[in-house]
């Protein structure tokens, strides 16, 4: 008989706060609700505590945000929620206080506002003065919408013209030049015609412009804050504060306060907060946040331990050896801020294109208007041809050659459940050369297949009862897959850290825990009474459309291998079992980025697949990287994409999408240097009025939004 079992039940705190989350006095970790009960049964607990003002519990990040009083100490909210049953971990939510706040996206939306408000009211003006309005009614209106726009203009165009100021000063043309100079000489164009009394201004166009452009630029901002910082992510996994043991007493205090060679105890469950040495004789580990280990690890007296790490066994006491900045989890924020600055200097489409684009257009702006007025000597008409031809290359049929590809591909991609969180990302996928693999809970789904077909029907129910009482991972899958079956009568029931459970069945001696306790080798073993161990075989399940997809990828020419941490045996059966040639074993998150590095340094693309803390770095430094949904929040922050759905099967669409995204952007920008080719001459001929190159700049944006729409 084969079960299937889940070694993640003694789960992980999830250490992120959502950017619209208020930063509680208090933040506790519930590793073990699951549902909308749980919720009640949290918050009605913490209601009755007296000085708790409120709470709120997150199902989905599984922790809770508390509003206390300043003398409420978190120790008695954790004691009074396990007397209610509810595990409770506390987390350190100051350190995420500074993400919580989005001024930049405040003030974005505040210039949109600005700018749509104004752009109706000039509108409204504008249809006034195209019904026919006379002389002095035409002159009112024009300076009335002067006297909307310029000011509306000065202060919502403010990130165009910091942009385009900066991109001068280092001596660079990016979008933002081009968008500016329409920008400012559409209004002082219009500022010029009412003051020379003629019949046409654009404020509107301008202000309409300003309007469109910052929409782009908010939805560019909210995807970017979706992705915060991973540094600021991984930071808030360490613990506000530790038992020091001091001589004969243990107090509470501030992580800030430890120093190398304290001596700490770290209750079960609690995330070890600083690198150190195991000071008790033996303890069970969960690595797998920083090295991907699928399975507990137990070390013994003087073994080395992480930051990071989780404790699963019972109170264990360790001796500091790094603190602070110095340990393994601040290394690898370190590690993987430096990642992010480093993928941020890949440079747009857009951008590239716009560094040959801008200076033409503003070069055949200056000669028609230095040719005009050496030839004629007016300087109205001169700097109206100059006008027309900057209105019709105006930079929108480029500037939305890629956003509006990209919107139509993410768009296709999300409803497959594919979510694309960086702007540049579509561009970057259709690159793809090499594909890098995570093993656990990538290639496979953090679930275990366990065969039993050895064991009596009697023997199971002794295994489901055994599993049930025990807090181990292994244990608490077992249980969770024997979930059906009878329980037998066991009593004298007691666990042994370190080692497993034992009871008494009948007349005999029933065990469940580690096979070289029981005499039976490595992994976990069953023994009744004084019969030989029964091993209990293991085997991580492969994610769904796994095996396809590594077939998909070898015929499209696409090379791949696994870099794992986890042991060089688990990794090995996975490679097989999937036909990939190429692994690498037992990887550290640095060895992880190293081995990218090497890559990037051979000319190779790579795409960065993974899901775990020890993945966040090299998923930072991939030229383009894809997470799970059930990813660690942190990996999930610096990732390009994430695959909502739980099948690997897609991962070829996705790649496929981008591929016919770039060729949409291509089609585009083809689409924008014809329209400029029969464009331009004409504007510099004088062929064509500033109202004329409008409509006909709003023509070009129409036929790249439609071509767009075909990725549909």
């Amino acid at each position: 008989m084969t079960v299937s079992a889940c070694p993640a039940c003694a789960v992980v705190p999830l250490a992120t706060m959502t950017a619209g989350d208020v930063v509680p006095r208090i933040g506790l970790s519930l590793p073990d609700i699951h549902c909308s009960g749980c919720i009640a049964g949290v918050e009605a607990t913490l209601a009755k505590i007296p000085g708790v003002k409120g709470s709120r519990v997150n199902l989905r990040q599984k922790r809770v945000a508390i509003d206390a009083a300043p003398h409420i100490n978190p120790d008695v909210l954790i004691e009074k929620l396990q007397s209610a049953g509810f595990t409770a971990l506390e987390l350190n939510p100051e350190i995420l206080a500074a993400t919580q706040v989005d001024p930049e996206g405040r003030e974005l939306l505040m210039r949109l506002a600005v700018a749509g408000f104004a752009m109706m009211n000039v509108m409204l003006i504008s249809v006034a003065i195209w019904s026919g309005a006379g002389d002095a009614t035409r002159g009112m209106f024009h300076w009335i919408s002067a006297a909307i726009a310029l000011p509306t203009i000065a202060f919502s165009g403010q990130p165009f013209f910091k942009n385009a100021a900066q991109a001068l000063k280092g001596r660079r043309l990016a979008m933002d030049v081009p968008i500016s100079l329409a920008i400012l000489m559409a209004a002082a164009m219009s500022l010029f015609e009412t003051f020379q009394g003629g019949e046409h201004a654009y404020f509107d166009a301008a202000l309409s412009l300003t309007f469109f452009l910052l929409i782009g630029r908010y939805l560019d901002h909210r995807t970017r804050r979706a992705a915060r910082s991973a540094a600021s992510e991984l930071s808030a996994l360490e613990v506000a504060r530790v038992m020091r043991i001091d001589g004969a007493t243990t107090n509470t205090v501030p992580l800030s306060e430890l120093k190398v060679g304290d001596y700490i105890s770290v209750p079960v469950g609690m995330r070890i907060p600083i690198d150190g040495t195991l000071i008790s004789d033996m303890a069970d580990i969960d690595r797998s946040f920083l090295t991907g280990e699928s399975l507990p690890v137990q070390i013994t007296k003087n073994t080395a331990v992480a930051a990071g790490e989780i404790n699963l066994t019972g109170p264990v006491i360790i001796r500091a050896t790094a603190v602070g900045e110095d340990t393994t989890l601040r290394r690898m924020a370190m590690l993987i801020d430096m990642a992010e600055g480093a993928r941020n200097h890949y440079t747009a489409l857009a951008d590239r294109a716009a560094r040959i684009y801008a200076p033409l257009v503003h070069i055949l702006a200056a000669v028609g208007f230095a040719g005009w007025f050496i030839t004629t000597g007016d300087v109205r008409l001169s700097l109206n041809i100059a006008i027309a031809v900057l209105i019709i290359t105006c930079p929108c049929a480029l500037g939305l050659a890629v956003p509006a590809v990209n919107i139509a591909a993410t768009g296709r991609l999300f409803r497959q459940h594919v979510l694309i969180k960086h702007a540049s990302a579509m561009e970057r996928l259709a690159e793809v050369e090499h594909v890098v693999f995570d093993k656990t809970g990538t290639l496979t789904d953090g679930h275990f297949d366990m065969d039993t077909g050895c064991l009596s029907e009697e023997e199971v129910s002794v295994l489901a009862t055994l599993a049930k009482v025990s807090a181990h991972p292994v244990s608490r899958a077992i249980s969770a897959a024997l979930s059906d079956h009878l329980l037998a009568e066991l009593t004298d029931i007691k666990e042994l850290p370190g080692l497993g459970v034992q009871a008494r069945w009948g007349n005999q001696i029933v065990r469940l825990g580690r096979g070289s306790w029981l005499g039976g080798g490595d992994g976990t073993a069953l023994r009744i009474g004084n019969g030989a161990p029964q091993q209990i075989a293991i085997q991580e399940r492969l994610r769904g459309g796994a095996i396809g997809m590594v077939q998909e990828l070898t015929a499209q020419g696409l090379t791949h291998e696994i870099l794992s941490g986890d042991t060089h045996a688990a990794v090995r059966d996975v490679a097989h079992v999937l036909g990939i040639e190429e692994y690498n074993a037992a990887l550290k998150p640095e060895d992880k980025m190293k081995k990218l590095q090497d890559l990037a340094g051979n000319g190779k693309k790579v795409l960065m697949i993974g899901d775990g803390l020890n993945d966040s770095a090299a998923l930072a430094g991939a030229y383009v990287s894809i997470s799970p949904a059930t990813a660690l929040d942190a990996s999930r922050a610096v990732s390009d994409v994430v695959i909502l759905s739980p099948d690997l099967g897609g991962l070829l669409d996705i790649i496929k999408t981008a591929k016919a995204a770039r060729r949409r952007i291509l089609e585009n920008f083809t689409v924008a240097a014809l329209y400029n080719m029969l464009a331009i001459p004409l504007a510099l001929a004088g062929f064509v009025t500033p109202l004329f190159a409008a409509l006909a700049m709003s023509l070009s944006s129409i036929v790249v939004i439609l071509n767009a729409l075909r990725l549909r």
